[in-house]
């Protein structure tokens, strides 16, 4: 309870004593236990009770009035208190129960319309009595988005989802390429001290509401206007956002995004620093922050990875990739397709697009176009994008062609185009996002993309009489040789005398290639109409300096025609299967909660080389309070770090325990997780 200050004279028939906001009740019937400590945080369109006990005599409805007003920055609302429940879920709205009426302690229940706009509010009351009105100030409330009720915009009908996309404060990122998708755990962290009101701070240092207080505030009834501040807002290219993103490899005055394993100490650490932006993010980490930015504010939302994804600069549909007449990738192009790209996904409604759009709506994050003169990207609908309806608000032809774009590789040498051909489905062979209930990735590919490929219109390769593929064996891990498979078809009636290029190189996700690192070639003849295979493998040796961490490699492979000089491409693009870090949980993994437990965490180095300078960090949203970290100043070849690390979980539910290892000759960083389930 609350003790009040009175804000006009205390001598009086009746006052107002003290407030109780109900808080720990309201929090259960409003599913929102454990997002603030500071705050009473309800959701719009249901009910919260407020208890206020008077002082001077019995409260009597037919003598006096009780009047409570809603402010929201410059907005306010009038609530009269009725005796009976109203109905509309079109305006706000209080009553008191029957058996209430005539008692010193009274218990008030307020409504929220259900497309009322979210935020701050301060809440007033006013008792009127014959003699005149005392006015009291009572507290604040954050009023929330209400996925449970099937009259607010972002609702979604099912419980098992809305635990999953509003509720749940893990999950998991995929990354790496088709071959050997990387599952990697994030902490949303939307339960931890002080996120929900930075989240808040979020859309008040948004340039939207510096422009216009009172129109942000109405506005905020929308979350599709929500959306787009947010998504605008999580990068800092045109306001004071929360990341500032960094493709240069060269992460001197900031953290490397590899490095960041859940969204709280980004936000954290914004908005300790005066809403400075961190540095840095790449796509991951931008739609990661937006995720649970999203899910506190009541909108259900999910992290989606697009395999091969194009970003089309000139929004023809088609991305152009270069290639020498050796199999060396070069740049060419503004045009580029990442192994890997990730944005986030919102539920709501769009009657601003009418019947046939509701449902998932694509935002992304990740500073890359602009849309209406800002870094944003969206909401469009999903269905949008399967209908080709690219006139759907916002963004869907870069959105469209981000997951159906035709790839049209050239062989180049001196400024001549020596071959092409096209692939019309490369890009978005894969869109996946974490399972309901599961840690397993769920396929969205189908709900993005039609069956026909009819999408692009470009040059199409003539016929030709040679036909290459190369594929791997399978994913290597770190340590072993790299085996390669060409298949050269020759379907002329002529025998052929055949120059192979094969190349390796090392690349960025985001398309851009890194030097050669080894190449072979040979003199190959295949006879009429026959079907050649051909064998390569790369030693170990070859790219244990190159690649360290979550490496990519592109591997291409150029057979020419001596006679006619045709040449043909196949490449393939892959990632290598990194050593695990082994985390058990000491008695089991269903512990107690308030309970301290103890955790084994070991690595032992399979690579070839020392890994120098390495930092093991342990932590656990829920689990533990901060990171357990040890300094590893020389791991040799073969050699085994272990460290036993207590910790005491605070809130129920399943939870993960994360464990990585970052070292000074790395790009990246090693990581794994292990799921516990914590019970009261």
């Amino acid at each position: 309870m609350l003790t009040m200050r009175y804000t006009h004279q205390q001598q009086t028939d009746l006052r107002l004593k003290h407030v109780n906001l109900e808080v720990h009740d309201n929090h259960t019937a409003h599913q929102t236990l454990g997002l603030s400590s500071r705050h009473l945080v309800v959701r719009r369109g249901r009910p919260f009770k407020v208890t206020m006990l008077l002082h001077g005599r019995v409260f009597n409805p037919q003598m006096e009035t009780l009047i409570f007003t809603a402010l929201l920055g410059g907005l306010s609302v009038e609530i009269p208190v009725m005796l009976s429940k109203d109905e509309s879920i079109s305006r706000w709205s209080a009553h008191i129960h029957p058996g209430e009426r005539h008692s010193q302690s009274v218990t008030v229940h307020i409504c929220s319309p259900a497309k009322a706009p979210v935020g701050l509010y301060d809440l007033q009351v006013h008792i009127v009595c014959l003699d005149g009105q005392r006015s009291f100030a009572i507290g604040s409330f954050v009023l929330l988005c209400n996925p449970w009720l099937q009259y607010d915009t972002v609702y979604i009908p099912f419980e098992d989802q809305r635990d999953e996309y509003v509720k749940n404060d893990f999950g998991f990122l995929y990354m790496g390429t088709p071959h050997n998708v990387i599952s990697r755990p994030w902490s949303f962290g939307q339960y931890e001290q002080g996120i929900l009101e930075i989240c808040l701070n979020i859309l008040q240092v948004s340039p939207q509401h510096s422009k216009d207080k009172q129109g942000d505030y109405l506005l905020r009834a929308d979350p599709v206007y929500i959306s787009r501040v947010v998504c605008a807002m999580v990068n800092c290219e045109d306001d004071r956002g929360v990341l500032k993103g960094n493709w240069s490899g060269n992460f001197k005055y900031g953290f490397n995004p590899m490095q960041w394993t859940g969204s709280a100490d980004i936000l954290k650490l914004w908005g300790r620093s005066n809403f400075s932006p961190v540095r840095y993010g790449q796509c991951w980490v931008f739609a990661s922050v937006m995720c649970t930015v999203m899910r506190v504010l009541g909108i259900p939302s999910r992290v989606v990875t697009i395999f091969n994804s194009a970003h089309d600069t000139n929004g023809n549909l088609v991305i152009e990739e270069y290639y020498t007449n050796t199999g060396e990738k070069i740049s060419m192009s503004k045009d580029s397709i990442w192994n890997f790209h990730v944005w986030v996904e919102c539920w709501m409604s769009r009657p601003d697009l009418g019947p046939g759009f509701d449902g998932w709506q694509v935002l992304d994050p990740t500073p890359q176009e602009k849309s209406g003169g800002i870094f944003c990207c969206g909401p469009c609908p999903v269905k949008g994008i399967r209908k080709k309806r690219y006139d759907a608000l916002y963004d869907a032809p870069f959105i469209y062609a981000s997951v159906n774009a035709d790839v049209v590789t050239v062989i180049v040498r001196d400024g001549l185009v020596l071959g092409r051909s096209v692939d019309t489905q490369r890009v978005g062979s894969h869109i996946l996002t974490k399972n309901v209930g599961s840690d397993g990735p769920q396929s969205l590919t189908c709900a993005y993309k039609c069956n026909d490929s009819t999408h692009a219109t470009c040059e199409r390769a003539t016929v030709q009489s040679l036909e290459v593929s190369l594929k791997i064996d399978k994913v290597p891990t770190m340590g072993e040789n790299i085996c390669l498979f060409i298949t050269v078809t020759n379907r002329a009636k002529v025998p052929k005398v055949l120059k192979e290029h094969v190349n390796a190189q090392t690349k960025e996700y985001n398309g851009s290639p890194r030097g050669t690192f080894w190449e072979a070639d040979k003199q190959l003849h295949i006879a009429p109409c026959a079907v050649l295979s051909v064998h390569h493998q790369i030693p170990y040796s070859e790219y244990e300096n190159m690649l360290v961490g979550e490496g990519l490699l592109n591997v291409a492979v150029v057979i020419k025609d001596e006679r006619t000089k045709e040449r043909v491409l196949a490449s393939e693009e892959f990632n290598i299967i990194t050593p695990q870090i082994s985390i058990e949980v000491i008695g089991g993994d269903n512990i107690q909660q308030k309970k301290e437990h103890s955790a084994l965490v070991s690595f032992t180095n399979g690579f070839a080389m020392p890994l120098s300078s390495a930092v093991l960090t342990v932590e656990g949203s829920g689990l533990m309070e901060g990171k357990d970290q040890t300094k590893v100043y020389l791991l040799q070849p073969g050699q085994t770090i272990e460290k036993n690390v207590s910790f005491t979980p605070t809130t129920t539910g399943t939870k993960l325990l994360q464990a990585s290892l970052a070292y000074n000759n790395s790009p990246t960083a090693i990581r794994s997780f292990h799921k516990v389930s914590v019970f009261a």
